[in-house]
């Protein structure tokens, strides 16, 4: 039973409706730093739709947050671990880091700055200094936890 659900649920090939929500409507084939094209494509999303409302801003995070899981593991099983057109992990990061904030270009700014500095590999400090090697999943993962509570600080 659960290899039919996990065949159902992931599938072998993405859809086309797969990578939509893996690039982020195609945000993510950006030919230069997709991730911050994906991060600056949250931030238009945030402030020109109105997701600084808390319920449909959380509605978005849950509904994106899980279609992004099976989005993003259909399309890593077909291009390869860690494939740069995946975005949704930023605009769904950025979401969260924004969730629950009034309406503020400065927040906004603050934000993507913060998001920048702390997933970029090399130009983040603190890359050389983790004490132990990460994989690439769980890395960013735990700098969005940073900026997150950093965001929230300020």
């Amino acid at each position: 039973m659960y290899a039919s659900f996990r065949r159902c649920w992931i599938g072998t090939l993405p859809t086309k409706a797969d990578r939509i929500i893996a690039t982020a409507g195609f945000v993510g084939h950006f030919p230069i730093a997709p991730g911050t094209a994906g991060t600056f494509a949250a931030a238009a999303i945030y402030w020109f739709l109105g997701l600084h409302a808390p319920l449909v801003s959380g509605g978005c995070i849950l509904v994106f947050f899980f279609l992004g899981i099976r989005a993003s593991t259909a399309m890593r099983r077909h291009v390869g671990p860690d494939p740069s057109r995946v975005v949704i992990d930023e605009v769904v990061g950025f979401w969260i880091a924004l969730f629950a904030l009034p309406k503020s270009l400065t927040l906004v700014a603050i934000a993507f700055v913060l998001s920048e500095f702390l997933t970029s590999g090399s130009r983040s400090p603190y890359e050389s200094s983790r004490p132990f090697p990460m994989d690439g999943e769980l890395w960013p993962t735990t700098s969005w936890l940073a900026y997150t509570l950093m965001c929230y600080c300020t």
